[in-house]
Protein backbone atom coordinates (compact mmCIF):
# COMPACT_ATOMS: atom_id res chain seq x y z
CA UNK A 1 0.00 0.00 0.00
CA UNK A 2 1.26 3.70 -1.07
CA UNK A 3 1.83 5.85 1.31
CA UNK A 4 -0.78 8.29 -0.59
CA UNK A 5 -3.18 5.44 -0.37
CA UNK A 6 -2.69 5.21 3.77
CA UNK A 7 -3.10 9.35 3.92
CA UNK A 8 -6.54 8.78 2.28
CA UNK A 9 -7.51 6.02 4.21
CA UNK A 10 -6.00 7.95 7.56
CA UNK A 11 -8.32 11.27 6.44
CA UNK A 12 -11.45 9.34 5.22
CA UNK A 13 -11.13 7.66 8.47
CA UNK A 14 -11.00 10.56 10.56
CA UNK A 15 -13.70 11.67 8.14
CA UNK A 16 -16.17 9.38 9.00
CA UNK A 17 -14.95 6.86 11.69
CA UNK A 18 -15.70 3.90 9.69
CA UNK A 19 -13.60 1.03 9.57
CA UNK A 20 -10.09 0.41 7.66
CA UNK A 21 -11.87 -2.37 5.40
CA UNK A 22 -15.15 0.06 4.74
CA UNK A 23 -12.94 2.98 3.32
CA UNK A 24 -10.46 0.16 1.37
CA UNK A 25 -13.90 -0.89 -0.39
CA UNK A 26 -15.57 2.31 -0.96
CA UNK A 27 -11.95 3.79 -2.33
CA UNK A 28 -11.58 0.77 -4.67
CA UNK A 29 -14.96 1.85 -5.90
CA UNK A 30 -14.12 5.20 -6.51
CA UNK A 31 -11.04 4.46 -8.19
CA UNK A 32 -9.00 6.73 -5.12
CA UNK A 33 -11.38 9.76 -5.68
CA UNK A 34 -12.34 10.76 -2.05
CA UNK A 35 -15.33 12.82 -3.27
CA UNK A 36 -16.61 9.28 -4.96
CA UNK A 37 -15.48 7.89 -1.67
CA UNK A 38 -17.22 9.96 0.82
CA UNK A 39 -20.50 9.66 -1.47
CA UNK A 40 -20.44 6.08 -1.35
CA UNK A 41 -19.85 6.14 2.23
CA UNK A 42 -23.11 7.90 2.56
CA UNK A 43 -24.59 5.44 0.34
CA UNK A 44 -23.68 2.72 2.42
CA UNK A 45 -24.84 4.55 5.69
CA UNK A 46 -28.40 4.82 4.56
CA UNK A 47 -28.45 0.78 3.37
CA UNK A 48 -27.08 0.11 6.44
CA UNK A 49 -29.74 2.31 8.52
CA UNK A 50 -32.68 0.78 6.80
CA UNK A 51 -31.73 -2.57 6.96
CA UNK A 52 -30.90 -2.08 10.91
CA UNK A 53 -34.34 0.27 11.33
CA UNK A 54 -36.25 -2.70 12.73
CA UNK A 55 -34.05 -3.81 15.35
CA UNK A 56 -35.21 -3.27 18.97
CA UNK A 57 -33.46 -0.44 20.71
CA UNK A 58 -32.97 -1.32 24.35
CA UNK A 59 -30.22 0.50 25.39
CA UNK A 60 -28.75 3.98 25.39
CA UNK A 61 -28.60 7.16 27.42
CA UNK A 62 -30.36 10.50 28.23
CA UNK A 63 -28.03 13.02 27.48
CA UNK A 64 -28.60 16.62 28.67
CA UNK A 65 -27.35 20.31 27.69
CA UNK A 66 -27.40 23.51 29.24
CA UNK A 67 -26.91 26.82 27.14
CA UNK A 68 -26.31 29.96 29.50
CA UNK A 69 -28.53 28.96 31.81
CA UNK A 70 -31.36 29.82 29.63
CA UNK A 71 -31.57 26.49 27.49
CA UNK A 72 -32.11 23.23 29.33
CA UNK A 73 -32.45 20.10 27.00
CA UNK A 74 -32.96 16.27 27.53
CA UNK A 75 -32.24 13.37 25.11
CA UNK A 76 -33.24 9.82 25.26
CA UNK A 77 -31.01 8.11 22.32
CA UNK A 78 -30.82 4.74 21.47
CA UNK A 79 -29.42 1.90 20.70
CA UNK A 80 -29.25 -2.00 20.48
CA UNK A 81 -26.56 -2.59 23.16
CA UNK A 82 -24.67 -1.60 26.16
CA UNK A 83 -21.85 -1.53 24.28
CA UNK A 84 -22.71 1.17 21.89
CA UNK A 85 -24.47 3.08 24.70
CA UNK A 86 -21.30 3.63 26.85
CA UNK A 87 -19.27 4.43 23.64
CA UNK A 88 -17.21 7.65 23.80
CA UNK A 89 -18.54 8.74 20.24
CA UNK A 90 -22.13 7.66 20.74
CA UNK A 91 -22.57 9.89 24.13
CA UNK A 92 -21.07 12.90 21.74
CA UNK A 93 -23.51 12.36 18.79
CA UNK A 94 -26.24 12.34 21.63
CA UNK A 95 -24.53 15.39 22.68
CA UNK A 96 -24.94 17.00 19.29
CA UNK A 97 -28.57 16.06 19.11
CA UNK A 98 -28.95 18.17 22.38
CA UNK A 99 -27.25 21.15 21.35
CA UNK A 100 -29.31 20.56 17.95
CA UNK A 101 -32.41 20.96 20.04
CA UNK A 102 -31.41 23.79 21.97
CA UNK A 103 -31.08 25.57 18.78
CA UNK A 104 -34.27 24.14 17.38
CA UNK A 105 -38.24 25.20 16.89
CA UNK A 106 -39.29 21.31 16.51
CA UNK A 107 -41.51 20.59 18.94
CA UNK A 108 -41.17 16.27 18.34
CA UNK A 109 -38.96 13.97 16.91
CA UNK A 110 -40.60 14.04 13.44
CA UNK A 111 -39.81 17.80 12.94
CA UNK A 112 -36.39 17.19 14.34
CA UNK A 113 -35.14 14.67 12.26
CA UNK A 114 -36.53 17.16 9.38
CA UNK A 115 -33.84 19.75 10.15
CA UNK A 116 -30.33 20.99 8.68
CA UNK A 117 -27.63 19.69 11.40
CA UNK A 118 -26.37 22.79 12.95
CA UNK A 119 -23.08 21.69 12.77
CA UNK A 120 -23.31 20.53 8.49
CA UNK A 121 -26.64 22.36 6.73
CA UNK A 122 -25.87 20.00 3.81
CA UNK A 123 -27.23 17.20 6.17
CA UNK A 124 -30.72 16.99 8.00
CA UNK A 125 -30.56 15.27 11.64
CA UNK A 126 -32.11 12.31 9.79
CA UNK A 127 -28.76 11.78 7.27
CA UNK A 128 -26.63 12.65 10.33
CA UNK A 129 -28.43 10.15 12.05
CA UNK A 130 -27.90 7.45 9.04
CA UNK A 131 -24.32 8.15 9.64
CA UNK A 132 -23.96 6.89 12.93
CA UNK A 133 -26.31 3.91 12.57
CA UNK A 134 -23.41 3.34 9.85
CA UNK A 135 -20.29 3.83 12.27
CA UNK A 136 -21.51 2.06 15.12
CA UNK A 137 -23.53 -0.98 13.42
CA UNK A 138 -26.64 -0.53 15.39
CA UNK A 139 -30.16 1.03 14.74
CA UNK A 140 -30.28 4.04 16.59
CA UNK A 141 -33.19 6.88 17.27
CA UNK A 142 -34.45 9.46 18.94
CA UNK A 143 -36.54 8.35 21.51
CA UNK A 144 -38.05 11.63 22.75
CA UNK A 145 -36.67 15.19 23.88
CA UNK A 146 -37.52 18.06 26.61
CA UNK A 147 -36.48 21.86 26.25
CA UNK A 148 -36.92 23.99 28.59
CA UNK A 149 -36.56 28.05 27.86
CA UNK A 150 -36.36 30.85 30.07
Amino acid sequence: MSNLSKDLIQELRSKTGVSVMVIKKALDKAGGDIRKALEFLKDEASIVASKKSDRETKAGIIQSYLHGGRIGVLVKLSCETDFVAKNAEFQNVAREIAMQIASSEAEDVRSLMKEQYIRNPSMTISQYLKEAIGKFGENIEISDFHKLEL
